[in-house]
């Protein structure tokens, strides 16, 4: 049964789609429901462990930093010299 899980999940996420569902509340949910099937009630109990430990990540504080370098180049209109160069 777990071969087909992601084929399920997948034509889950499709139909949510195509009926009009927006694209975060549909991946949320789909990943919440077959998160509880497969795994069962221990799911939501383990769930905010795991999100601690992608945000205690040392190294994804870079990704939000150079976003903010490039705002500010391209606000500085330094990013376009650097290209015409």
């Amino acid at each position: 049964m777990t071969e087909f899980l992601p084929i399920l999940m997948f034509l889950a996420l499709f139909a949510l789609l195509i009926f009009g569902f927006p694209v975060a509340f549909t991946l949320g949910g789909v990943s919440l429901l077959f998160g509880f099937f497969t795994l069962g009630p221990n799911f939501f109990n383990l769930l905010p462990l795991r999100i601690w430990g992608v945000m205690s990540n040392y190294v994804l504080i870079a990704v939000p930093l150079f976003v903010y370098m490039g705002v500010m180049l391209e606000k500085s209109g330094l990013a376009e010299e650097l290209l015409e160069t």
